[in-house]
């Protein structure tokens, strides 16, 4: 049979290496926090670990910028007693999503100029062009299943994608002038209305 590879991480020590993971992602957010896209190469100075021990974690940069990509570990935002009622559920996921954003305006605003780059290698892996939020806004909608096909709540969520996240932030307070506090309570308003207009009456639920 032939042998099956460990990842790196996996094998011996897994204490040891989970703290040099660690210190290496910790390290790449500080970078990002300040502005700077940070190498494998400058994440490892900044954590005082040797760049080959670096690579054995982050064989690239685009690896390295995923892991330390805010919350990466939420997996979802509904509160453990969560609601049946759906727009209670979406105000809940929205509320966390754009405070989330919010606390970490900067290396959002980073990794939004990252996603945005030319070159593939680059963009492609990032966290931001992986649907993390549709995922969370679905669950959110997951009762609305009932009421709406699979094309229309598959548009329902998407509209209340493109009307919060880091690029909503950017618009509302860069150009429309809202406080930090205003954006969000406008995201979260928004998010509720296109619920409310997808689930009324008569609704025309498709784009014209």
């Amino acid at each position: 049979m032939m042998a099956m590879s460990i990842p790196y991480e996996l094998a011996g020590r897994t204490s040891q290496k989970q703290r040099t993971r660690t210190a290496l992602v910790a390290a790449a957010r500080e970078l990002v926090a300040d502005g700077v896209t940070p190498t494998v190469e400058e994440a490892a100075e900044a954590a005082a670990i040797s760049r080959t021990t670096a690579y054995r974690y982050f064989p690239n940069q685009a690896a390295l910028l995923v892991a330390a990509h805010p919350e990466i570990e939420a997996r979802s935002l509904l509160p453990d007693d969560a609601p049946d009622d759906p727009e209670a559920r979406l105000d809940a996921v929205v509320e966390a999503f754009t405070r989330i954003i919010v606390d970490t305006e900067t290396q959002q605003r980073t990794m939004l100029r990252l996603s945005l780059e030319p070159a593939p290698a680059v963009r492609e892996p990032l966290l931001l062009r992986q649907g993390r939020a549709i995922r969370w806004i679905e669950e959110a909608l997951e009762p609305c299943r009932a009421q709406l096909s699979e094309p229309d709540l598959g548009r329902l969520v998407l509209a209340i994608r493109s009307a919060t996240g880091i690029e909503a932030l950017v618009w509302l307070t860069d150009v429309a002038g809202l406080s930090r506090d205003e954006a969000v309570d406008l995201m979260r308003w928004s998010a509720r209305a296109l619920l409310r207009s997808a689930l009324a009456p008569g609704r025309d639920a498709k784009p014209r």
